[in-house]
């Protein structure tokens, strides 16, 4: 009796230590490069050559889970980015995927490789595990899928890595003293945030308003508070400079000094200051609020606060007057007690309501997105359905979007949304790799140094395509071409190496433009890349 426990416990337990095991190794780094979650992958394929064996129906449910928390979390900037302004990263993100799907295709046919292992090869090169999810998943023997996955993704990634680090070589990005901001007066998330009071000694701004002072208003630094009767109190709506006032700054130090020039002379008073009851944070869902800027906004002539952060994907900044505000970006506002009560409702409504995980919105959601993956468009002969993975992904960039529909919400908060995205995207991979390792062998004896070849011509053409495209026809700066490239390639290292070496922003907010729209298509372009070379050019 114990011995048939123990065989009914063993997948579970073989599930668990690949996990285990693959986020260890992934946690290791190699010249600055670390694998993560996708380290697991590898660690499966080893314990299914062994002929072990996950429970069954955890990839599903792993894959479903990880494509609805990916849509959950690009529907915010998805649909708006291909509208906006800002289309040249968004067509670049698209463009960069669309030579990587030609390349697949065209390799394929030169060296006459299967539908399901130039997909991916494509997923691994592009560094999409979500595309690896969505190949899998249309096709009836995944098992060449994930070996070609894990053949090409560390090539994926050091091409891209080595790329960007000739680049910033070879080309000589300028000071990154002149780039601290962009162009939408984002400051750079990498650079602390401190506080710091000066007293206003320059004549010349005597009887003008913060926002009338150009060199202030353009900056990315904010005035939270005047000190008056030996207290910090917020800023008042009507506040005019006058000489000897003391103020309270946030933003970086470099540019608190640099206002510092300007405004007077910087002090070392104590800045004790009622953060409970004079400082609120909020989450824009508001139309009235997001995609204004803050000088078009005028909080603090209208309602007597003064934002003095911004929160947007995971990245804390201080705005300046010329920042745009996004809807789902979380303010932290400064202001009196009872001009905080008024703002709530006009912004949108604080973070706690987000900080629940609605367990019926994410059953359902999911439940939906399954339903619609399910059902089939017939186009005559032809007939098409999205899957599991292509189904909830796009209730979830619906939900990402609107915020909510009807009784189901689209949003988590952060720390549950991280963990579903990671652990949906943990099992899917222990899945497809143990049930790969068993053939895992045969095709590298099979294809060889062609699946190397391929993956890195995969990986290398549409990157500098992509490259090419944005230095010299939209002729972008070096630093906005490199975010924009990885983000199209999907490649978050490749971004590391970029911010490990600027204090700029701008890699950040290329990468943050073009990654949405690349990480949706690539999911949506890869199976019908299989489909097309298994029904129309199948080698007789």
């Amino acid at each position: 009796m114990l011995g048939k426990k123990d065989s009914l416990l063993t997948p579970l337990i073989v599930l668990l230590a690949v996990v285990a095991i693959g986020l260890l190794v992934g946690r290791v780094s190699i010249f600055g490069i670390s694998f993560g979650s996708s380290s697991i992958l590898f660690i499966a394929l080893i314990a299914g050559h062994w002929g072990m064996s996950v429970p069954e129906g955890v990839g599903s449910l792993g894959l479903a889970l990880f494509v609805y928390c990916v849509g959950i979390s690009a529907g915010p900037t998805f649909f708006r980015g291909l509208a906006s302004h800002g289309s040249t990263m968004t067509s670049l993100g698209a463009m960069i995927v669309i030579a990587g799907v030609v390349v697949a295709w065209v390799c394929s046919k030169l060296f006459d490789l299967p539908a399901d292992i130039a997909g991916g090869l494509m997923a691994g090169a592009m560094t999409s595990t979500p595309a690896l999810g969505a190949i899998t998943e249309s096709v009836s023997d995944p098992a060449n899928v994930a070996v070609g996955f894990g053949v090409a993704y560390p090539i994926g990634i050091v091409s891209v890595v080595l790329f960007v680090q000739l680049a910033m070589k070879l080309m000589q990005p300028p000071s990154t003293a002149n780039m601290k901001q962009d162009s939408d007066g984002t400051e750079d998330s990498n650079a602390p945030i401190v506080r710091r009071a000066i007293e206003i000694a320059n004549p010349g701004i005597v009887g003008r308003r913060p926002s009338e002072v150009e060199a202030f208003s353009a900056s990315p630094c904010q005035i939270s508070r005047l000190k008056a009767e030996n207290r910090w109190r917020p800023l008042p709506p009507d506040y005019c400079f006058a000489i000897g006032d003391h103020l309270l700054l946030v933003g970086s130090e470099l540019d608190i000094q640099r206002i510092a020039e300007t405004l007077g002379t910087l002090r070392s008073d104590d800045a004790i200051v009622d953060a409970d009851r004079e400082r609120k944070t909020l989450v824009v869902t508001s139309p009235s609020i997001y995609g204004h800027t803050l000088q078009e906004l005028s909080l603090r002539s209208k309602f007597g606060v003064t934002a003095v952060r911004v929160r947007r994907h995971e990245m804390e900044f201080v705005p300046s007057g010329q920042t745009t505000i996004e809807f789902g970006d979380t303010l932290t506002l400064v202001g009196e007690p009872q001009s905080l009560a008024g703002i709530e409702s006009v912004v949108g409504h604080r973070p706690r309501t987000l900080n629940e995980t609605d367990l019926f919105s994410l059953a359902a959601g999911i439940l939906l997105g399954v339903l619609i993956g399910k059902a089939e468009l017939e186009f005559g002969s032809f007939s098409v359905s999205l899957g599991i993975a292509g189904g909830p992904l796009l209730v979830g960039l619906v939900l990402g979007h609107f915020r909510h529909v009807g009784p189901i919400r689209g949003s988590f908060p952060p720390a549950a949304q991280l963990l579903m995205t990671e652990g949906g995207l943990a099992l899917f991979l222990s899945d497809a790799g143990v049930k790969a390792g068993a053939n895992v062998w045969d095709v590298l004896v099979q294809h060889g140094l062609v699946l190397c070849f391929v993956a890195g011509a995969i990986a290398i053409i549409p990157m500098l395509v992509g490259f090419a495209v944005a230095r010299y026809w939209f002729k972008l700066s070096l630093l906005q071409s490199l975010g924009s490239t990885c983000g199209g390639m999907t490649s978050t290292p490749g971004l590391a190496v970029i911010t490990s070496a600027t204090d700029s922003s701008q890699p950040v907010t290329s990468y943050v433009a073009a990654y949405p729209v690349a990480l949706v298509l690539i999911t949506i372009m890869s199976p019908l890349l299989v489909s097309t070379l298994q029904t129309l050019f199948t080698t007789p």
